[in-house]
């Protein structure tokens, strides 16, 4: 009996041999798949990204007399970065457990080695789109949810020790309705700790509600936090209730709030005391039940002391601060950020671009990061873009120095150090293993343990005189 598969259901078949394409063309034509074709790896990454497949049954060798697989292996990787939940089945005429290991551990679903069996073929294909199906639903699902509850707590990265401190206090201080002053430098994350706050808290299935009080002109602030009545001024037509209502049951999120006029933090103070507001032009009082957070990169004690700030109105916000440390203290979190971001803006822009390269690695972890994480976010981003491979170099994040390759020493960790020498005296000596171990006083296999750890790799040219060594 024909699977239950549908001319919706779309394959594409990757290979370099014309019969070999149009056997297989046939064969799952015949079970009523639409087919498409491509003959190199390019044709496979242009297909993907222009259109939508159900799975993908691909070579692992384009180039005349190539038998390695590494074509296919990198392109397995590739196709994972533009979309892991695209399943794909390889084939090859030179099988083997080594290379059938390595295309799973790449990504690759199941694997054929030709000539193949048609009923075993017809059976992973239909299991693979069978499981497609699953999955992308699955993940429709999740999407789905996340609209409906969009308050869910943001991803902290967080392997230094400052923030480890910070991913602590956070947890402990969420569940209470205590407010929460959130302090640090532009840039440092502070509203994605709000909204964790606000996610963790018990009042996450409520709205929060975040206010730039940078933003809010002081003519109409009152108006912007506590609602107007129809009439109330010139262009009051019709009543509006302010921020503090909006985020009654849930989490209202000053931002900046430093900047709030010093005439208007008597008004605002009062309303956070009592919880209660009235709107601009009546007399009625509203009961608001709202948890109150703010943050600022200023010093509100500085601010305080020069007058530009209310000290009851301090003591008021910061039961609890929060201080996050600027990215350059935080030295270990900047590679994990960088792949997360990559890892965003990489499917944002369907870009199949798998990571970064040794020296933009380095120029990632020696620059100073002003701008903080939002600086950092902005860099990837901008690599992503303007990448022509499939990894990131140091000439696409733009950080001046440390982008060309100018690297201190002195800024770098003990791993790091070494991680940089043993690659310059790779460089030097062209590849040479025995003269770079000699170099660094390190033994062959000293030296290969190091390229593991590190995750060096060589270029295909290393490679051959490594090779011609061994």
């Amino acid at each position: 009996m024909k699977p239950t598969a549908t001319p919706t259901l779309r394959i594409l078949i990757a290979d370099d041999q014309a019969e070999v394409l149009e056997s297989l063309r046939l064969l799952l034509k015949g079970e009523g798949y639409q087919i498409e074709t491509a003959t190199s790896p390019a044709a496979v990454l242009a297909s993907v990204e222009q259109s939508d497949f159900n799975c993908v049954l691909m070579d692992l060798n384009y180039a005349r007399d190539t038998t390695s697989g590494q074509e296919g292996l990198d392109l397995l990787s590739w196709l994972q970065a533009l979309d892991g939940s695209l399943p794909v089945v390889v084939m090859t005429a030179w099988g083997s457990v080594e290379v059938a290991v390595e295309a799973m551990r790449r990504g690759a679903r199941d694997f054929i080695q030709k000539p193949w069996d048609n009923l075993r073929l017809l059976s992973i294909v239909r299991s693979q789109v069978e499981l497609s199906h699953a999955l992308r639903d699955g993940l429709r699902l999740e999407a789905e949810n996340r609209l409906l509850r969009p308050d869910s707590a943001p991803a902290i990265i967080a392997y230094s020790p400052g923030m480890r401190g910070v991913l602590d206090l956070l947890h402990r201080v969420a569940p209470s309705d205590a407010s929460v002053l959130i302090t640090g430098e532009h840039g440092t994350g502070k509203e994605v700790v709000a909204r964790t706050l606000h996610a963790l808290s018990n009042r996450s299935e409520g709205p929060m509600v975040t206010v730039n009080a940078g933003g809010v002109p002081e003519g109409v602030f009152e108006s912007e936090l506590f609602g107007h009545v129809k009439g109330a001024f010139t262009d009051a037509k019709a009543d509006r209730i302010g921020y503090f209502e909006l985020a009654s049951g849930g989490t209202l999120f000053l931002d900046e709030i430093a900047n709030v006029p010093l005439g208007q933090q008597a008004k605002l103070l009062r309303a956070i005391e009592t919880r209660e507001v009235h709107r601009v032009g009546s007399s009625k009082t509203y009961r608001v039940d709202v948890r109150f957070l703010a943050a600022t990169n200023a010093d509100l004690k500085d601010e305080t002391a020069a007058g530009r700030f209310r000290e009851d109105l301090l003591f008021r916000i910061n039961t609890i601060e929060i201080r996050l440390p600027p990215l350059r203290n935080r030295r270990e979190d900047i590679l994990p950020l960088a792949h997360h971001f990559l890892g965003q803006f990489a499917a944002r822009y369907r870009k199949a671009i798998a990571g970064f390269d040794f020296m933009a690695e380095q120029a990632l972890e020696t620059y100073a990061w002003p701008g903080n994480v939002r600086e950092l976010s902005h860099a990837v981003e901008r690599a992503v873009l303007m990448a022509e491979g499939s990894t990131i170099r140091a000439s696409d994040l733009n950080l001046g120095q440390a982008a060309a390759g100018q690297v201190r020493l002195e800024e770098l960790s003990l791993e790091g150090a070494e991680r940089l020498l043993i690659h310059q005296s790779l460089k030097r000596f062209r590849g040479n293993i025995s003269r770079t171990a000699e170099a660094l006083g390190l033994s062959r296999s000293a030296l290969y343990r190091r390229l593991e750890r590190y995750g060096i790799k060589t270029t295909p040219a290393e490679e051959e005189t490594a090779a011609k060594q061994d």
